[in-house]
């Protein structure tokens, strides 16, 4: 029986090792000079106050943070960014778990994935625009009301109490159809075979989506619910299309990413850019994303399932 040579496997590793470094060295220098330089130098800038080049840099600790813990705008921004991602992250996995149940057996079901996948494909200016125009005092929401009878639902639907509704159903639209076709990306790869003998048992759709499609796809919506915290939080386009040329979004309209913008442009009163309190918006905006994504793992957590 041959021994196996350890001194000549031991000098192949110490080799290959010699080798990991300066190929590993270029991406990581640019992704620290690109990507954690900024993000540390945003970090430092949310502790100071700063108009921009030309001004001069104060530092001011933690009053950017208590500042925005007492702006109305502030807050109404982040209640209607938590609003937003959980309420249209909520009705987006319905909407896929609802595909995960019929599309795996419709006899269309790659051409409907294909049709609700395209309005992901519009840029999410055109849907602000799109939506604004259909739900406008004036628009065909109003008018399909009116024209079959029921004018005593037409609503002020852009107006203070509503916009925000409206923004979140734009969004759903928008949306639904990447993460439909996300998840039953993961569907695809479970083996049929599994869903035969489930028939057999005499299992339902539901039944079979319970205790085979779900488990062996919690993974990939772990996945997509990381991603959605991440574009929740980031919702920005599709608000400003809303208010287009005309102005600024109305407070019950912006979200995190909105105010932000205001903030580091000067878009509010004063017109006088706060870079550093755009920069903690931003802190914030990055720690909310990381809690939900700690927080839909917690949920989500379980052992991990396997087929052979």
């Amino acid at each position: 029986m041959a021994v196996p040579d350890t001194t000549a496997q031991g000098a192949l590793h110490m080799e290959r090792r010699k080798l990991y470094l300066p190929m590993l060295l270029p991406a990581l220098i640019a992704y620290l000079v690109f990507f954690v330089a900024p993000s540390l130098f945003g970090v430092v800038l949310s502790f100071g106050e700063w108009s921009g080049l030309g001004t001069e840099f104060s530092w001011i600790g933690v009053a950017n943070y208590a500042g925005l813990l007492s702006s109305p705008m502030f807050l109404t921004s982040f209640l209607n960014t938590v609003m937003l991602t959980l309420i249209v992250g909520v009705t987006l996995f319905l909407i896929a778990g609802a595909a995960m149940i019929v599309l795996r057996t419709a006899r269309a079901g790659a051409f409907i994935r294909s049709a609700v996948f395209l309005p992901f494909m519009i840029s999410p200016i055109a849907v602000g625009l799109a939506v604004s125009f259909l739900f406008n005092p004036k628009g065909l929401v109003n008018s399909l009301l009116s024209l079959v009878g029921l004018s005593g639902l037409r609503q002020p639907w852009l107006g203070p109490d509503l916009i925000f509704q409206v923004i979140m159903v734009g969004v759903v639209w928008s949306a639904a159809g990447f993460y439909v076709v996300l998840v039953m990306s993961a569907v695809d790869g479970i083996p049929p075979s599994l869903y035969e003998v489930a028939r057999i048992e005499g299992a339902s759709l539901v039944q079979q989506f319970r205790h085979i499609t779900l488990p062996l796809t919690r993974d990939m919506i772990a996945i997509a619910a990381a991603l959605w915290a991440i574009a929740g939080i980031k919702t920005f386009e599709i608000i400003i299309a809303f208010v287009g040329t005309a102005g600024t979004p109305p407070v019950e309209a912006r979200t995190l990413a909105v105010e932000q913008y205001l903030r580091a442009t000067g878009g509010r009163a004063g017109g006088l850019a706060q870079l550093g309190e755009a920069s903690a918006i931003g802190v914030i905006m990055t720690a909310s994303t990381i809690v939900l994504i700690m927080l839909s793992r917690r949920i989500q957590r379980t052992e991990r399932l396997e087929w052979s």
